[in-house]
């Protein structure tokens, strides 16, 4: 089991890369239990989104955004997670949960996500401060290559927002941007094991190829917002509400509830899908 606070250097690695790998974040015991309940609840399946890239491709997700007593709550919630958010967010204030998202790439016809920032989505949110705004993507399978795991743009968060428009039924970078920052900062292949995570910051661009291999690649991120930064364009309330944490071993040892009355998102109450003009302007090419 990780400490449940980040060194020195690895506050600092962040801070620096934009990102951060913590190899077996959760056991393979609690990787197993993630895996098996993300595979087999149809309530996850049934409220999946189809989201196309430029291609044509489907990539899935369910997003869902207050932390329940279901085994993904007790992992979004746990100290483990909570304490090393904490340490990263620019800000003293509670840590918030914004929402969750489980991530379905299956073999051969799992879609690409295009060049992007999560701020790039938030900032049609309103949040006002990208650097209390954090993701943690848990691997639940294999993130490789060949599957299409996560690139990044090596301290990429430090060009403050890139504009974004539409990429399919995405919202991705502007291309120009993005082949800038490739000349200048390394690219970065996230290849992770179940169960490790990779903590990234809002401004961090990213990206991910289709998986056309024959090996699924499952995971979930969890998203966090300090509570001192406000979002005046969003109808959900966890991003203000601080998370109420519980014991790491809460995954293993907790009745683990359903997700029946789980806040899913919508696919027309996504405020980042909607138009509002300025899209057309940015370079996809």
């Amino acid at each position: 089991m990780q400490s449940k606070r980040l060194s020195a250097s690895q506050i600092k690695d962040f801070h620096r890369d934009g990102y951060l790998v913590i190899k077996e974040f959760c056991n393979k015991q609690e990787t197993d239990k993630l895996y098996t309940t993300a595979v087999e609840d149809n309530i996850l399946t049934k409220n999946a989104l189809d989201l196309s890239d430029l291609s044509g491709k489907k990539t899935r997700l369910s997003l869902w955004f207050t932390p329940g007593n279901d085994v993904f709550g007790y992992l979004t919630r746990s100290e483990r997670m909570v304490q090393a958010v904490a340490q990263l967010l620019d800000s003293e204030s509670p840590v918030c949960h914004f929402h969750s998202k489980l991530m379905q790439k299956e073999p051969r016809v799992g879609g690409a996500w295009e060049w992007h920032q999560d701020y790039g989505y938030w900032y049609k949110n309103q949040f006002m401060f990208p650097d209390q705004l954090i993701s943690v993507m848990t691997a639940l399978t294999k993130a490789t290559r060949e599957n299409g795991c996560l690139q990044v743009i090596r301290g990429s968060h430090k060009l403050g927002r890139v504009n974004h428009g539409f990429s399919g039924e995405q919202v991705g970078a502007d291309m120009v941007m993005v082949n800038n920052a490739l000349r200048t900062m390394e690219l970065v292949y996230c290849e992770l094991s179940p169960g490790d995570a990779l903590i990234f910051h809002s401004n961090l661009l990213h990206r991910s190829e289709a998986n056309l291999s024959d090996q699924p690649r499952w995971s979930i991120i969890s998203c966090y917002n300090a509570q001192s930064n406000p979002a005046y364009n969003e109808q959900s309330v966890s991003w203000k509400t601080p998370v109420e944490t519980v014991p790491d071993e809460a995954i293993l040892s907790w009745e683990a509830g359903s997700f029946s009355n789980a806040d899913f998102l919508k696919k027309e109450n996504d405020p980042a899908l909607k138009d509002t003009g300025w899209e057309k302007t940015v370079n996809q090419a």
